[in-house]
């Protein structure tokens, strides 16, 4: 109803498309009013792995197809590109489209899939022809009911369990050729593009989880006492929230640099992976840290503290692992 989907999609689709600053202070202010970081999550996959590559890279009828309807709500997204074979090495994919006529059959089989339950519309990465590697890799546009998909099972996840995440399996599936997302050999250049975004946008929802977690741990702080006195006056306390404040501002510089690199048009290849790697370890213990301030209590469901633990686990996993981004970090050093 506010239009948040429609952050990633342009006006003439029905969307608002802002400079990305103040797409991550709006997603820094979900991520500290809700609590609910799967719905948060799910949100952010659908927006930037779905809504951005289409409307970067879709035919003005796919545009006009997909995009009012994603960015309304109407409509959800999937981005089916890991798979059993391929998490990090994600290019070296095994599922096929063979060219048949005007349509492309796709077999093959996507596994971790955030929102592949209930999604509407997938955007299916397939290689036209291993031999050719990462030029092979190529987008394409399935709707669900698409005879030959079938999403069989559904995850059941440590974190984020309100993000619904399944596999996908593409049997014989076969679509028309007017599906297929921007040329043959495309796939890598999409799928590299919507992780510039992606690790921009859904850590900033990390950023403001971390200082709604700070103000509560705070209150805590202030008023549990022992040894006659706020358990804040300890040095070993206060020395914790500090380090988290750091974090919090840390974090959102990082990701600020993202956000003037790209609405300035240029590559921030290097410098969203060095806030992916940052900002989700940087949650992580954070919540470890408040987790030890509340002691006993924190360690209690009822605490809530132990829910935004375990959903922030995943972030040093999805979007590129922790390894990962200091892989790339290393590559643009030349080490």
């Amino acid at each position: 109803e506010f239009g948040v989907q429609g952050l990633a999609v342009p006006p003439e689709y029905g969307g608002s498309r802002p400079d990305l600053r103040m797409v991550m202070a709006v997603m820094e202010g979900l991520g500290e009013g809700s609590a609910d970081n799967g719905l948060l999550f799910s949100l952010n996959a659908q927006m930037w792995s779905v809504q951005a590559p289409i409307a970067a890279f879709g035919s003005a009828d796919q545009r006009g197809q997909y995009l009012p309807g994603l960015g309304s709500g109407k409509l959800i997204g999937a981005h089916g590109m890991t798979e059993p074979g391929s998490g990090s090495d994600a290019f070296s994919l095994k599922t096929r489209a063979e060219r048949r006529g005007d349509a492309y059959v796709l077999n093959g089989r996507k596994t971790f899939i955030t929102n592949a339950p209930v999604a509407d519309i997938f955007v299916i990465f397939a290689s036209i022809d291993l031999s050719l590697g990462v030029g092979g890799v190529t987008a394409f546009l399935v709707d669900r009911g698409t005879p030959g998909l079938s999403v069989p099972r559904e995850e059941d996840k440590m974190g984020m369990r309100t993000s619904p995440m399944g596999d996908v399996l593409l049997e014989e599936c076969e679509i028309k050729a007017s599906q297929l997302l921007g040329p043959e050999g495309a796939g890598a250049a999409i799928f590299s593009s919507s992780m510039e975004w992606e690790r921009g946008a859904i850590l900033s929802v990390a950023v403001g989880a971390m200082q709604r977690e700070l103000t509560r741990c705070l209150d805590y702080a202030s008023t549990r006492r022992q040894f006659q006195q706020p358990i804040a006056k300890f040095p070993a306390v206060a020395n914790r929230l500090a380090d988290v404040k750091v974090r919090i501002e840390a974090s959102r510089a990082l990701l600020a640099q993202v956000a003037t690199l790209k609405d300035a048009g240029e590559s921030a290849t290097m410098e969203a992976a060095v806030a992916k790697l940052y900002v989700s370890e940087a949650w992580v213990q954070t919540m470890l840290d408040l987790q030890q301030v509340y002691g006993a209590y924190g360690y209690m469901r009822e605490n809530n503290i132990e829910r935004d633990l375990r959903d922030a686990l995943g972030s040093r996993i999805y979007s590129g692992t922790s390894d990962m981004q200091r892989l790339i970090i290393a590559r643009w050093l030349s080490v």
